[in-house]
């Protein structure tokens, strides 16, 4: 049987690697959105791991809003990065300060 701590080493690998995506990798913005998302499936990990070892389906229903949250958040970013990329011919992070409005 896996432990409850092999399940929080295991979302904590994944946060780690999402932050250091972010640190690393300030130019691409397609890697910060996946790195977002794997942060919040570092976070679901947490509490499906957590509901399942303590019987309580609270932490079930809060890995569904934070789906429907991942979900927005990639369809809005992906379509603020069509935009600028047909405005600006480039999806570098550094050319976001550039725009007006």
């Amino acid at each position: 049987m896996i432990a409850l701590s092999d399940y929080l080493i295991l979302a904590a690998v994944l946060f780690s690697l999402s932050i250091a995506g972010i640190f690393i990798n300030r130019k691409n913005l397609i890697i910060l959105l996946m790195c977002v998302e794997l942060m919040l499936l570092a976070v679901n990990i947490n509490f499906i791991a957590f509901s399942h070892f303590l019987g309580d389906t609270a932490g079930q229903v809060f890995v569904f809003f934070i789906l429907t949250v991942a979900a927005a958040e990639a369809a809005i970013g992906l379509a603020i990065l069509m935009v600028l990329f047909r405005n600006r011919r480039t999806i570098n992070v550094e050319d976001l300060d550039t725009l007006k409005g």
